[in-house]
């Protein structure tokens, strides 16, 4: 029997994780998710040989800034994509007891990672996008949304730091979008910004606040049903994007409780996948990449 290959991991802070906690408690994995991550990785999944398009997903497990749900909402979602052809990234971002700015400093320096090394990864450079779940879609969307901001920036490498760090689309199921009342997942909140965060620190991490012309194109998925990530979180960055010009499709559907990820006997709500794969198809990001913009210019920080 042929030994068990593992995926290869990619620390995203060689030279030093920046806020690191010396004092925070020591990882560990409990039911398929992880808690107190203080190594933030990437873990790199290809598809089966031959069938790459040169679109590269990177991940974000939900898990409301406490723990990461990585076997829901990471290896069943990076099975699925490596099936049509994309590149997948699971991120391994930091959670409680870190707060802002550490899950998006992990998370803007996973697209420029990727980015910079897309060649090395038969990956387009222009075809990054960002998934993420639950508060996975709160960092997905602060990908789209903060990815200039100078707290998602370091000085330990600046090379890396000229990088666009702007995914190129982006994809959120039932996601944590607002940190203001009444919508506000108060788990997500409190884990992220503390028990008391001032309004201007609400405002900051409420996303649908800064949406721009520039904010990359989304697909949006999210149910009535759901009783612990109200579907006003959509409403509101479906309605932002719309009001800047950004493209975005959602699907809002009757049936599926939090955190349904891609579990079957949910009717029309378990084909989301199905509604995902053709808008990205429609977009071109499951079509084969053409080999001379495999490992392009990487762009630099503006877009």
């Amino acid at each position: 029997m042929q030994p068990t290959v593992q995926p290869p991991v990619i620390d995203l802070w060689p030279e030093g994780v920046p806020l690191r906690q010396p004092h925070a408690p020591a990882e560990h994995v409990e039911d398929g998710r992880v808690y107190n991550v203080n190594v933030p990785t990437l873990t790199l999944f290809a598809p089966p040989a031959g069938t790459a398009n040169g679109t590269a997903a990177i991940v974000c497990p939900g898990g409301g800034y406490a723990r990461l749900a990585v076997d829901k909402e990471g290896s069943e979602l990076q099975r699925w994509l490596n099936g049509v052809g994309v590149t997948v990234f699971i991120l391994k971002y930091r959670v409680a007891p870190y707060e802002h700015p550490a899950p998006l400093l992990d998370v803007l320096r996973a697209v420029r990672i990727v980015r910079s090394r897309a060649a090395e990864w038969h990956v387009d450079p222009s075809r990054i996008g960002v998934f993420g779940s639950s508060a996975g879609g709160h960092l997905a969307a602060s990908a789209a949304t903060l990815y200039n901001s100078p707290e998602g920036r370091t000085n330990a490498n600046a090379t890396l730091d000229k990088v666009s760090a702007r995914p190129d689309f982006i994809v959120l199921t039932y996601p944590v979008i607002t940190m203001r009342p009444p919508a506000a997942h108060g788990g997500s909140r409190t884990n992220l910004i503390g028990a008391h965060p001032s309004v201007e620190l609400m405002n900051r991490l409420s996303l649908e606040l800064h949406v721009t012309p520039e904010t990359p194109p989304a697909f949006i998925v999210h149910t009535q049903e759901d009783q612990s990530v109200p579907v006003e979180n959509s409403l509101a960055f479906y309605q932002s994007l719309r009001s800047a010009g950004v493209p975005v499709e959602m699907h809002l559907y009757e049936k599926g409780p939090h955190g349904f990820g891609m579990r079957p006997g949910l009717g029309p709500t378990s084909d989301w996948p199905k509604r995902c794969e053709e808008w990205m198809r429609f977009h071109g990001w499951l079509a084969p990449a053409p080999a001379a913009t495999a490992g392009a210019a990487i762009g630099t920080i503006g877009r």
